[in-house]
């Protein structure tokens, strides 16, 4: 059994879906199992007329609303059989009436609740694998949906929920056999609580579900099919040569993806690292392309950085207090604001009587400020960007602070960090900087590679 998710730029449109289709065909012998994510930006929509909808912009909220459910319908209908299109239709249609009765509500309440956000953000998913699901029978494939919210069990916080993994575990395991004979689809993202409330598990959630799925079932691989051949040295948007990395450990996987890859979900290697079931990065416009393969242990390479990974609209926090010093507990003080404001810390630089950290998350930052000033003084640095260096070898490197300092001469850097698994040295830069230095140590580092690792 193989867990196969496809994103939203692999579902994109009627074209799109069709790929996807001769994709899951090809692999049936394999009885995979479709995790599928909305089509192209309708989270982004969704959530869009949401917004308009609670400031009290209804008719804004419902003109979206209206175009939403004409590109579904005319994307949607001629995928599916002739026998299957007027079913499909209702389905469609049941769904956008359900939305517009929730956006309504939300112009009269004038306020949009996590609760009510996760509500309206469910609807991408769940019309898309309805959509899926028509199309491969139309192709020929025997295939049927299940609601990720009856299989995927999560605690009550909305937007980011978690997940329970003991009960998730154990319904998909009586809902999916190991023998199933159908292509099961199901939404990615979305999941529900022990009492049935709709809660998500953040953006780019779709990559979690899947390894989620495939941890429960023992799946022998799990695929996650996206618009790109695989993970690469860089962001190719920032490096024109970029190579493909072939091979990556998850611990270096998980690295690169919290410091900005975009190409998996950070938390997304978690649930497969745990059952040691390899993940597979490919390209659903090339499903001829060999991709990345994430497995558990490192892989050899002479190599000492396998990928460089950039994280943008960072804010710098700097934190002093002279009284502080010699004193004990003042990182505790420091870490419990940031803790009572529910907002994380990526980096951290510490001296006697300071620390500088640094925060993607700046939704409570005045309040995190605030809080501070009573027993520190306060400074704040937006428009900053982590450019992170990712490798197992680099703990076995010496002399990589010196070359990484060499390349980057004529760029100011604000903060560097090596990582406490010693297998990232990130630095800080200013954001207009960042795609200067990423070049810089990309070229660097990738002069020569190691052919086994990389193409």
């Amino acid at each position: 059994m193989i867990v196969m998710k496809f994103g939203g730029t692999s579902v994109e449109s009627a074209a799109a879906i069709q790929r996807v289709t001769g994709i899951v065909r090809e692999r049936l012998a394999r009885r995979p199992v479709v995790v599928v994510s909305a089509m192209g930006k309708t989270t982004n929509r969704l959530l869009g007329m949401a917004s308009d909808a609670a400031a009290g912009r209804r008719e804004q909220a419902l003109k979206q609303w209206a175009e939403l459910r004409q590109f579904h319908l005319a994307e949607a209908l001629p995928l599916a059989t002739e026998t299957e299109r007027a079913e499909l239709e209702e389905f469609i249609e049941e769904h956008f009436r359900e939305l517009a009765e929730l956006l309504r509500g939300l112009a009269v309440l004038g306020e949009l609740t996590p609760r009510s956000t996760d509500a309206v953000a469910s609807y991408g998913e769940r019309l898309s694998c309805r959509i899926l699901t028509a199309a491969l029978r139309a192709g020929g494939v025997a295939a049927e949906t299940l609601d990720a919210r009856q299989l995927i069990v999560t605690d009550r916080r909305h937007t980011h929920a978690t997940p329970l993994y003991a009960e998730t575990y154990a319904r998909l395991a009586a809902a999916i056999p190991p023998a199933h004979e159908r292509v099961v689809v199901l939404g990615g993202f979305i999941a529900a609580t022990e009492d049935g409330v709709t809660t998500t598990l953040g953006r780019g959630g779709s990559d979690f579900t899947a390894s989620i799925v495939g941890a429960g079932l023992n799946a022998e691989e799990i695929q996650i099919w996206t618009d790109v051949d695989g993970m690469l040295t860089a962001d190719p948007n920032l490096v024109a040569d970029a190579r493909r990395v072939k091979t990556i450990s998850f611990a270096e996987a998980a690295e690169l993806a919290y410091f900005g890859a975009k190409v998996l979900h950070p938390a997304t290697v978690l649930p497969a690292v745990e059952k040691n079931i390899p993940v597979l990065i490919l390209n659903s416009r090339r499903p001829e392309a060999a991709g990345t393969r994430i497995v558990a242990d490192a892989v050899p390479c002479f190599n000492p950085v396998k990928s460089i990974a950039c994280k943008r609209r960072i804010t710098v926090v700097d934190v002093r207090s002279t009284r502080m010093l010699m004193a004990y507990g003042f990182l505790r003080r420091i870490f419990e604001v940031f803790d009572r404001c529910e907002t994380s810390v990526d980096l951290l630089a510490t001296s006697e009587v300071s620390v500088s950290l640094t925060i993607d998350d700046t939704a409570r930052l005045e309040e995190i400020c605030d809080q501070l000033r009573g027993f520190a003084e306060v400074e704040v640095e937006g428009n900053q960007a982590i450019v992170c260096l990712v490798g197992d070898n680099i703990r076995y490197t010496p002399g990589i602070a010196a070359r990484v300092f060499g390349a980057l001469a004529d760029v100011n850097v604000r903060m560097i960090s090596q990582g406490a698994s010693l297998r990232n040295l990130s630095l800080v830069v200013a954001e207009q900087d960042a795609p200067r230095a990423v070049r810089a140590l990309h070229q660097e580092f990738f002069r020569e590679v190691d052919p086994e690792v990389f193409d």
